[in-house]
């Protein structure tokens, strides 16, 4: 057993032990489905991070980024992050509040309907049965590179690894191996960082080599490789496609299933806000520690394919083996915490949103819950020996369709008084099928949608239009209003002042990242590649009209923004 087989064999151990010690705790449905509600800022902070961040940011989007796309890969993050603190105090906050177990009773407790429940209940299984088949792949291949394994078996093994401590402890043990798969792969991946860019001499020697690569001359531009043979073909369809990408992403881990409800896990509201406040800033963080590793590589190798496995040979070429054998670890990591939580959301809706046993006892529901589960998993495992793994488009493709599905009734079912239950219902099916259909069409070649309509953007247009059309048409109920506004009455247990300056504090954190961030991106990253690339030679600080300056300062506005209206709200909702 060599080093790097016996790293992943020890975290593997690691998270069964621990899962399975938080599986004995679990006596009622509440520690199940949400952890009995008491999980404080740290591990929902891991959760939200780890579950967001699987494979498919190591792999994929590391592999994207190496390809030629390191610079335009920014363009979206920092909508994608906000998504986090906007999403919490305008919608997540009212879920927690609502007590449910699961995201999709929330939108059939609010429209007093079985359908829209199941409606939600079902597209989530159909989404999120896709991210696991994804992720199962992703873990599948770093097992295989580790350890020489035949993709099968890689399969297997990761198949069995998630489905031995998700099974029995449901998300209280979810949440714990989370937070340690989180803390795992964010600190080795700032350790890989500084090796991979030692590899080529140093920070700025590496960023001038990236910056004058023949066969990538634009690596770090902010549109990426352009052109004949590459994604886009102008700057500006690079820019659109990034910029609606970035937004529905935002919508994503602002409503979608696997991200919201983490926040019914928390011990009270604050601890929402504190969690996604936090999360944005470590989202933007890691991705930026992602994605410039990514293209770093190439200073070791320019020709891996392929791209998807770049870090992977990163890990096995340019650090000592310790540090190589921790970062497969980490990706490990990255890819069960998906993985943990996706099969628990999809057991969690078979059970409690699909179908209901209503006539069963506490006992006998935590019982035919981990079946469902075991079944769940089962199918996921099949539908992955039967798919081929196409990591970074799948993630992104499966990833996006709840901000079509949900993202708009998610929205308006704590913020309007119009939309009725035939709206909700038609919303969510709508929404779904036309991010599913536009782009399996788009895949298959019969139709070819330009780079600002993204099939995100039509199902989330089809819903909103389909919402509008279908609600003006019907008759929001009494009962529908009297709840909507009990959920807009604060419980006098959260308004602390003592807890509200805290929460107040963190949410000022992002306004001051808005500043710091941008500045040193300019500084370690913009100036130099101006400076290789010969846009500096009069001898001037910046190349204040190029897109890789004002790129960054318009990130730095949106998330000043995004952190003063998250910080008025939070005062003005929980001060006294």
């Amino acid at each position: 057993m060599n080093i790097y087989v016996a790293g992943v064999v020890i975290s593997l151990l690691v998270y069964v032990v621990v899962g399975n010690y938080a599986g004995r705790k679990v006596k009622h449905l509440d520690d199940y489905f949400v952890a009995g509600r008491q999980a404080p800022t740290l591990l929902i902070v891991g959760t939200l991070v780890a579950s967001v961040n699987s494979t498919g940011a190591f792999l994929g989007e590391a592999g994207f980024a190496y390809s030629g796309y390191t610079g335009y890969l920014m363009l979206g993050l920092p909508l994608t992050s906000i998504g986090y603190a906007l999403g919490a105090v305008f919608f997540g906050r009212y879920l927690r509040r609502s007590r449910v177990l699961t995201v999709a009773e929330f939108f059939g407790r609010r429209f007093f309907s079985q359908r829209v429940r199941t409606a939600a209940g079902v597209t989530l299984i159909l989404g999120l049965l896709g991210y696991l088949m994804v992720v199962t792949h992703g873990v599948a291949l770093v097992l295989g590179q580790i350890a020489d394994l035949p993709h099968w078996a890689g399969l297997l093994i990761a198949w069995l690894s998630y489905t031995t401590f998700t099974l029995y402890a449901g998300s209280r043990g979810v949440v714990i191996t989370d937070t340690i798969m989180f803390l795992l792969f964010t600190a080795i991946s700032v350790i890989a960082l500084a090796f991979i860019f030692s590899y080529a001499g140093g920070w700025f020697e590496t960023v001038q080599g990236m910056s004058t690569m023949p066969d990538k001359p634009d690596l770090l531009s902010w549109h990426g490789t352009i052109g004949p043979g590459s994604e886009w073909s102008s700057p500006w369809e690079a820019f659109a496609w990034g910029s609606t990408l970035g937004l529905a992403w935002g919508f994503a881990v602002a409503v979608s299933p696997w991200q919201s409800s983490r926040y019914l896990m928390a011990k009270n509201e604050h601890v929402v806000m504190r969690s996604a406040c936090i999360a944005t800033i470590i989202l933007i963080l890691f991705q930026h520690i992602i994605y410039y590793s990514g293209g770093a590589i190439n200073m070791g190798n320019p020709d891996i394919e392929p791209s998807t496995e770049a870090m992977l040979w990163a890990a096995f070429n340019m650090m000592p083996a310790i540090v190589g054998s921790v970062l497969l670890a980490g990706i490990l990591a990255a890819g069960l915490s998906s993985a943990s939580t996706f099969l628990s959301l999809v057991g969690f809706s078979v059970t409690n949103d699909v179908f209901q046993f209503r006539e069963r006892s506490d006992r006998q529901m935590l019982s035919l819950s981990r079946w469902t589960m075991l079944a769940v998993g089962i199918v996921a495992l099949v539908i992955a020996f039967l798919t081929p793994p196409n990591i970074f488009w799948i993630t992104w493709s499966v990833g996006t369709i709840f901000a079509s599905s949900w993202g708009p009734v998610a929205f308006l079912s704590i913020w309007s008084d119009r939309i009725t239950e035939q709206g909700a219902f038609w919303g969510i099916v709508s929404g779904f099928l036309g991010n599913a259909l536009s782009s399996l069409l788009d895949v298959w070649g019969v139709i070819d949608l330009p780079g600002y309509m993204d099939p995100v953007l039509v199902g989330a247009l089809l819903s909103c239009a389909v919402i509008i059309t279908v609600s003006s048409r019907g008759t929001v109920s009494d009962e529908q209003k009297t709840l909507r506004r009990e959920l807009h009455r604060v419980p006098p247990e959260e308004l602390d002042v003592a807890k509200t300056k805290q929460t107040l504090r963190i949410a000022k954190l992002i306004v001051l990242y808005g500043f710091i961030g941008p500045t040193l991106m300019l500084t370690f990253i913009v100036r130099p590649y101006h400076k290789a690339i010969g846009l500096l030679d009069d001898g001037s600080l910046l190349s204040w009209s190029s897109g890789e300056t004002i790129l960054p300062l318009c990130a730095g506005a949106v998330l000043i923004t995004a952190g003063l209206v998250t910080h008025r709200v939070i005062k003005k909702s929980y001060t006294p």
